[in-house]
This record gives C-alpha cells, sequence and structure tokens, in this order.
C-alpha cells in the first residue's frame, strides 16, 4: 500500500490535492465536528468559505 502512494507522489499528480480539515460547529448538538475532504489546490479557498 504505501509503495503506491510514494509512486503516485513522484510521478507529480499527487502534489496538486490537499487534505483539508474544518472544524464546524453542528446545529443540532452544538458540538464540533471535523470535515475532511482532499481537494484539488486550485479550489481550497471554495472548501473553507462554504458553510
Amino acid at each position: 500500500m504505501a509503495k503506491k502512494v510514494i509512486a503516485t507522489l513522484k510521478t507529480g499528480k499527487g502534489r496538486s490535492f490537499s487534505k483539508c480539515i474544518k472544524m464546524v460547529k453542528s446545529p443540532k448538538t452544538g458540538a464540533y465536528i471535523f470535515k475532511e475532504e482532499i481537494v484539488h489546490n486550485d479550489h481550497i479557498k471554495d472548501f473553507f468559505t462554504e458553510k
């Protein structure tokens, strides 16, 4: 499994994506939850501005 990840990073295709983690407050319980998503580098600002 790790060999495949390293191989994709060497080709340069894996570097155009980032894992973004955003903390969101739940409207029902009021507790905070974490929203994780792998996003293309061009759309990182859109991920953090959406609700």
